[in-house]
Formats: structure tokens, C-alpha cells, sequence
């Protein structure tokens, strides 16, 4: 299985922002690590601050599954949301923090209703555990 993470705006600071709420540990670290546990599943990484980008990382995608971390995105893009719409791929929305337990603005995803589902507040293992949804046969096309 093909699959491709996507991390929106702020991202690339894993490791130095906030630790307290995101943890010590950069995103370059975590992902060689996960690479090591789906050993057999090919992923691959992209990462911007910008939401063109974002866009253009979902329009382009060749896999069989996107796990998106949209940051800040999440909760202002309409655009990316259309994005997601607008392809074939699943898609599986993650957050490393609980949203839900943050400020009031981040309580709102305008992506998750075009999402197949959402996985947060497990820190970076939000990310295995979208992998292995996908993995499992429980992320339908």
C-alpha cells in the first residue's frame, strides 16, 4: 500500500514549538520511525506552510491514501476542503493535539466532513493509527 502524509502550515517547528502541547520530538525523527513499524508499506512526505501547496500535494497525489495533518488549515480552509472533495483518494484527517480540548476556534474542521475520518489528540501516533487504518481495509474509496 501506497500511502502519503501531508502536514500543513507550522509542521516543519515539531520539535521546537510548543513541546508542551506538540512534544520534543521533529517530525523527520517520528517519520523514520513509522517507516520502521509499516515496514512493506511505501510512504511518502510532504510538508508546507502554504495552502496552494496543500492543494496542489492533494490534486497531484499518486497512492492509495492520504493522511492529512492540515494545522491551522483545518480549521479556515474551504479550498483545501474542496481539494479533498475533488479527488478520488481517501483521505484521513489527523491532529497531534485533541482539538477539541484547545481554543474554541479549533473546535470547528471545516475539512472533516470531506474527510473519511479524523484521528487526534495521540500525539504522533496519530499518524500510525491513520496508517493503519488504511492498512486494515477500514478506509473505503
Amino acid at each position: 500500500m501506497k500511502l502519503l502524509i501531508i502536514n500543513g502550515p507550522n509542521l516543519n517547528l515539531l520539535g521546537t514549538r510548543e513541546p508542551e502541547i506538540y512534544g520534543s520530538r521533529t517530525f523527520e525523527s517520528y517519520l523514520q520511525e513509522l517507516r520502521e513499524m509499516l515496514e512493506g508499506e511505501e510512504v511518502e512526505y510532504r510538508q508546507s506552510n502554504h495552502e496552494g501547496d496543500i492543494i496542489d500535494f492533494l490534486h497531484n497525489a499518486e497512492c492509495d491514501g492520504i493522511i492529512l495533518n492540515a494545522g491551522a488549515y483545518t480549521h479556515t480552509s474551504l479550498a483545501i476542503a474542496d481539494a479533498i472533495s475533488g479527488i478520488q483518494i481517501p483521505v484521513i484527517e489527523v491532529h497531534i493535539s485533541n482539538t477539541a480540548t484547545r481554543e474554541a476556534i479549533r473546535h470547528t474542521s471545516l475539512i472533516a466532513p470531506v474527510c473519511r475520518g479524523t484521528i487526534a489528540g495521540f500525539g504522533l501516533n496519530s499518524y500510525f493509527l491513520a496508517a493503519q487504518a488504511f492498512i486494515m481495509g477500514h478506509v473505503n474509496r
